[in-house]
């Protein structure tokens, strides 16, 4: 029974409900930005490029099979081998896409949570002068390293 107690309580901690909310936010975001490559971005760039489609593009290990064919749907229906690079690409695109978008976010939440705390405080000195030549001296120092004079301790 203690184990079960344990695990709800777990469960119904906040960290869990966010970490939920965000994988579920997470999927959604995926898709948008899968939509924006695959229907906004890359249709332009196929035209520039001389009316590629990049979903199509693919290379077949089955040259006999997939002759005179140009799209990768009929390309897979003939059964043939096929590597569809175009499709990589468009992940990797997708890819960088969202790891672009969620180094934005840490970036402007670091800066927020920067904000919030403040300058950090001033570090403790380490050095103190010489009363006799005021050059900078360790603070355990008994004695000057550039004068020589004994210093007294406070």
């Amino acid at each position: 029974m203690g184990m079960l107690k344990e695990f709800r309580e777990f469960a119904v901690k906040g960290n869990v409900v966010d970490m939920a909310v965000g994988v579920i936010i997470g999927a959604a975001f995926g898709k948008i930005v899968s939509s924006i490559t695959s229907d906004i971005l890359m249709p332009p760039i196929g035209k520039l490029l001389g009316n590629v489609n990049f979903r199509d593009l693919f290379i077949s290990l089955d040259p006999e099979k997939t002759k005179d064919i140009l799209s990768l749907e009929k390309a897979k229906e003939t059964g043939a081998a096929i590597v569809a690079y175009g499709q990589f690409l468009n992940l990797a695109i997708d890819f960088v896409i969202v790891s672009f978008s969620v180094f934005l976010l840490v970036k402007a939440l670091n800066t927020v949570r920067r904000r919030m705390e403040g300058p950090p405080p001033p570090a403790a000195p380490t050095t103190q002068d010489c009363p006799h030549c005021l050059m900078p001296i360790p603070l355990k120092a008994t004695r000057c390293g550039h004068c020589t004079s004994e210093l007294q301790r406070t």
